[in-house]
């Protein structure tokens, strides 16, 4: 049998233990969890993880998590906790002691620690009957059958387990807070991520030129004011109305009819009723409506007042398509 086979095959197995050990998980969202979750979103203090080794780890992920959906977390490293970094936790915090055996050393000295500042203890376990799990105000249970590891040592399901569990709390709070997108770009505002959630179409219009002409303005007039513009297309105005839009595809039409074509204005050329969005419209909403609309441009209107356009090119050139 070929290294690679063997490969494949020792993954696959990998998987499948995996997804074995934690497809009972969701059995596990009792009265405790949701005790737990109820009483991180009703605290009026953090939420502080804690945990050793592998656990640690996973710790760190969870506040991550947390801290990016609106729930104000800090990680704690159970072994410097006892060392001196038990200051952090503060009246009305709530902690997260995470362990699968609920029974390590570090963990059970700072229980009693824990537990005297009066705050609310929850335990991410994978032994209910431990140290951890007795001494905590709700537990969270994570228990699999085994690991992934093939000696059955290697923390891998009992990791994934409390993966999930954390992200299941995670979304549960998300919930009950009514966390939105328009939230979650707060706390996420850089990159494509970040311009997708935040960046609106007043912001892309604004940084542009805001091409206009009147309906009669003649043929030269309406070149002028799209090359100038450099958004392949000019919006057309009566008094303080915009009336219709004139793009490249116009001018090349309107040309075909060579012999009067210096008589055209701009009125004879352009696309009546025009597509109008808001300038508070994302601008990935507003990509999305010119890919389905198939144009190029789109005018920004707020407030009866023309603000400019956004050009497809504009959200390419942004990292948000």
């Amino acid at each position: 049998m070929s290294n690679k086979i063997q490969i494949r095959e020792y993954a696959t197995q990998a998987v499948n233990d995996e997804l074995e050990a934690i497809e009972n998980l969701s059995l596990f969202i009792t009265d405790d969890f949701t005790s737990a979750v109820e009483s991180i979103a009703n605290a009026s203090g953090r939420l502080i993880v804690t945990g050793i080794g592998k656990s640690a780890i996973i710790a760190q992920k969870i506040v991550a998590t947390m801290n990016s959906t609106g729930q104000p977390s800090i990680f704690m490293h159970a072994a410097d906790a006892i060392h001196g970094d038990l200051g952090i936790i503060q009246t009305g915090d709530v902690v997260l002691a995470i362990s699968k055996s609920g029974n390590t050393p570090e963990l059970k000295a700072l229980v009693p620690y824990l537990k005297s500042y009066g705050n609310v203890l929850l335990g991410m376990v994978g032994n209910i009957e431990s140290h951890l799990a007795v001494e905590s105000n709700f537990i969270i249970n994570t228990t699999v059958s085994k690991e992934a590891c093939p000696n059955n040592l290697a923390p891998t399901s009992s990791t994934t387990a409390q993966l999930i569990m954390g992200d299941a709390m995670a979304v549960a709070l998300m919930k009950l807070k009514n966390f939105t997108a328009r939230d979650f770009s707060k706390y996420h505002p850089g990159g494509a991520l970040g311009k997708k959630l935040y960046l609106t179409c007043a912001q892309i219009a604004g940084g542009n030129e805001k091409p206009i002409v009147t309906e009669q303005d003649s043929f030269e007039t309406v070149i002028e004011s799209i090359s100038k513009g450099r958004l392949g297309a000019t919006a057309v105005g009566r008094e303080s109305k915009i009336i219709g839009i004139i793009t490249d595809g116009d001018l090349r039409r309107a040309m075909q009819d060579t012999e009067n074509i210096k008589l055209k204005t701009a009125k004879d050329m352009m696309s009546p009723q025009p597509i109008f969005l808001s300038g508070e419209t994302l601008a990935a909403e507003a990509a999305i409506i010119m890919q389905k609309r198939k144009i190029s441009q789109i005018i920004i209107h707020q407030n009866n007042e023309y603000k400019g356009m956004v050009h497809y090119h504009d959200c390419s050139k942004e990292g948000i398509i």
